[in-house]
């Protein structure tokens, strides 16, 4: 059974597009639909969301914030690291994680837990790993997708 729910951020929650104003502001893209899986359908089933991203964003906190989210790591060079402290600090198994990420820094993660899923725009090192290639993008609704995937076969 499936107790955490794992996601990256850029490429995955993101369509990996940042942009950025004349004036140094940052942008980014998030999917509503991933945003109600995430805060609405996870709790409901008792899966606990989480986020472990490599790079550092006030947009991403605020998003997080927004959607309940309060296991959430920023500026994560190791993940497989950080998940294993997760998996000891919760007393959980790999097999009780889900992961979805959609580049290489994902992979130790996806190799580690129990179901895996990619966007259908991650890299093919990715793609050739995870257990479910989601047909929706990053930030396109793939993170709804895994989490409805997940719902419908465990």
């Amino acid at each position: 059974m499936i107790k955490l729910f794992v996601m990256d951020v850029d490429g995955t929650l993101t369509d990996g597009s940042i942009y950025i104003g004349a004036n140094g502001e940052i942008m980014k893209s998030f999917n509503v639909k991933d945003g109600y899986g995430i805060a609405q359908i996870l709790p409901k089933v008792g899966i606990i969301p989480v986020i472990i991203t490599g790079r550092e964003s006030e947009i991403v906190k605020r998003r997080a914030c927004e959607l309940g989210i309060t296991n959430f790591y920023q500026g994560v060079s190791d993940k497989l690291g950080l998940l294993k402290e997760i998996v000891f600090e919760k007393n959980i198994s790999p097999e009780e994680i889900a992961y979805i990420g959609d580049d290489l820094n994902d992979l130790e993660c996806i190799e580690f837990c129990g179901a895996t899923a990619c966007p259908a725009d991650a890299v093919a090192d990715v793609m050739r790993e995870v257990d479910y290639i989601c047909a929706s993008n990053g930030g396109k609704g793939a993170v709804r997708e895994f989490i409805e995937h997940l719902l419908e076969c465990c």
